[in-house]
């Protein structure tokens, strides 16, 4: 049942989605990174997973099933592990006389299909359906399998022996409760709830009476589960094991990181310890090392911003900067267009803390600042081994600075993150850190500023804000020039008014207890034009540099998270929560 690819592409351009001459340009794409015609598309972001899977579906003359809204039977459920479920993509829903359908990504895994039909002794109906009902219905298990980990914590939390003197035990002592079979149980079920929840952070907190454990899940905290304060130094002490901290170290912080491969997916922790009052909190950021596959328009980028970027990528020296806070999505978006430079005529060097993505062809250093590897020390070297392009992980001091600036004015194009608020923000920064003005109207070209807001599910509800609401409104953007910018970009019709214009409420459902799934970044990018090198050397304020470059067409971060509302990606209540001015 192989996709004919022709047919397919009769499909897209009769959809009216994509035309012509991007069709042309996607193939040619295609054929030049030996992609399948279906990931080009999807890659450019001209159009949604859902819209191609049910094109493929028509073409292959099957059917094609949306489950994003559907609550299956268990015992259907159940028919198919959830790990044969995860890794295949693969959910039995619907189970009848003339056998059991099961809802697929790609309908011609006949393997995994053979195998069901064993396992189940039915005949096999397969269906297509696309990721994001895929992602629905593992939740649905992720609900099962929560009632099996509250009888594990409850058994198991109740097992470890009550610690007496903590701050007395050796290390051996230490060693040997990591090693406790309810403890390694417990972690083990830590680690594995919080990657099946796409959580990006563990934290474990001691209290006064009790141990609580909470999950980041796209940027928001949430309670996971509240232990006996007992489990605390045991759960600890593994986590120390598995990092390989010092297990008897409890009055300094600590640092280290392990890696584990779970459905064949391979993920990276990141261990931090901080002494506390009632004793030591342990921060577990997960990082999963294979995600790629990244474009800048599914990162959300769009418009005048988009082709600024591309068109500064296609520079061979000067800088380009993403700004933003610690959790911003700025590596994120380093590495896509890292992933865009990334050709065989070219040396791709990085320097970075820590390598959160692994890369082929692309020269990546870890800094390890406890051997005197340092960025300064690591891009000083880095300089000496003929790269074409460097990114360095994070600007944090002024020799840094000063090295990156150095490779940006001798030929190389310089790729870094910078903490700070918005894009206008990053310049004087710089100064502060040292650098001379001159040095930087001579080297940056781009600064890209960024926040991610929660993506909206499927599942949402059309509104139009009323004329209170239009008021509240007015107070943090400027409206004209709001329904200008979106009528420039043909997001709503050249006679609209705010009256009309559309936005959307998060809906709870049985694909998303609130409503979101996942997040997309808001962005503003700052183009260094004549004008604004002119402000740099004058040492104008930010304030007055984001003026002239809102002039010159940049869409400021509110104001694309304003955008993005209005075509449905997230809420406006989210963008508020997300950029406070």
């Amino acid at each position: 049942m192989q996709i004919n690819e022709e047919q397919l592409e009769k499909f897209v351009l009769d959809s009216g989605l994509v035309s012509r001459p991007d069709l042309d340009t996607i193939i040619k794409k295609a054929k030049t990174k030996n992609q399948k015609i279906e990931d080009a598309l999807l890659s450019s972001g001209k159009i949604s997973e859902a819209d191609l899977k049910r094109m493929q579906a028509f073409v292959l003359g099957i059917p094609y099933v949306d489950l994003s809204t559907q609550k299956i039977d268990f015992s259907i459920l159940s028919l198919i592990p959830e790990p044969i479920a995860r890794n295949y993509n693969i959910i039995a829903y619907k189970k009848s006389e003339t056998g059991l359908e099961v809802a697929m990504l790609d309908v011609d895994d006949l393997t995994v299909i053979d195998f069901i039909k064993k396992r189940s002794g039915l005949k096999i109906l397969p269906r297509l359906t696309d990721s994001a009902s895929i992602k629905a219905v593992l939740v649905q298990y992720r609900k099962s399998l929560q009632v099996e980990f509250d009888n594990i914590i409850q058994k198991e939390s109740t097992s470890i022996k009550p610690s007496s003197g903590e701050g007395e035990k050796s290390e051996k002592e230490l060693k040997e409760m990591a090693e406790e079979l309810p403890v390694v149980k417990i972690v083990d079920s830590l680690i594995f709830h919080a990657t099946l929840q796409n959580a990006s952070d563990i934290h474990i907190e001691p209290g006064e009476k009790e141990l609580s454990i909470r999950y980041r899940i796209d940027g928001i905290l949430h309670d996971a589960m509240v232990l006996d304060k007992n489990a605390g130094s045991g759960i600890t002490a593994r986590i120390k094991v598995l990092a390989n901290l010092k297990l008897d170290e409890k009055r300094l912080p600590q640092d280290g990181r392990f890696k584990i491969e779970q459905n064949g997916e391979k993920i990276s922790f990141r261990v931090s310890t901080l002494p506390t009052f009632f004793g030591e909190k342990t921060v577990i950021r997960l990082l999963k090392e294979n995600s790629s596959g990244f474009s800048l328009e599914t990162l959300g980028f769009h418009g005048e911003g988009l082709e600024e970027i591309y068109a500064s990528l296609k520079l061979k020296t000067g800088m380009v900067l993403a700004t933003g806070p610690t959790g911003s999505g700025k590596t994120t978006t380093l590495y896509t267009m890292i992933e865009i430079l990334n050709k065989p005529e070219v040396n791709i060097s990085t320097v970075e803390d820590p390598i959160e993505y692994q890369m082929p062809r692309i020269n990546q250093t870890q800094v390890k600042p406890e051997i005197g590897l340092t960025f300064a020390n690591g891009l000083r070297s880095l300089l000496r081994q003929d790269p074409d392009i460097i990114m360095v992980g994070e600007i944090r001091d002024g020799e840094t600075a000063g090295l990156a600036i150095n490779a940006a004015l001798t030929g190389h194009l310089v790729l870094s993150t910078i903490h700070t608020n918005s894009a206008s923000g990053a310049i004087p920064r710089l100064v502060d850190m040292g650098v001379e003005p001159f040095l930087l109207t001579s080297t940056i070209k781009t600064i890209i500023a960024q926040r991610l807001v929660r993506k909206l599910v499927s599942n949402k509800e059309k509104y139009f804000l009323s004329e209170a609401e239009i008021k509240n409104l007015a107070k943090l953007v400027d409206l004209d020039r709001m329904l200008a910018l979106l009528k420039k970009e043909k997001m709503i019709d050249a006679k609209s008014t705010w009256e009309k214009v559309p936005f959307y409420k998060a809906v709870k459902n049985a694909e998303s207890p609130d409503g979101y799934s996942n997040r997309v970044g808001i962005h503003e990018v700052l183009k260094v034009t004549a004008t604004i090198r002119e402000m740099i050397l004058k040492g104008s304020s930010q304030d007055d540099i984001e003026v002239q470059a809102k002039k010159e067409g940049m869409m400021t971060m509110l104001e694309d998270g304003v955008f993005q509302a209005v075509i449905g990606v997230t809420t406006l209540e989210e963008v508020f929560r997300v950029v406070s001015e």
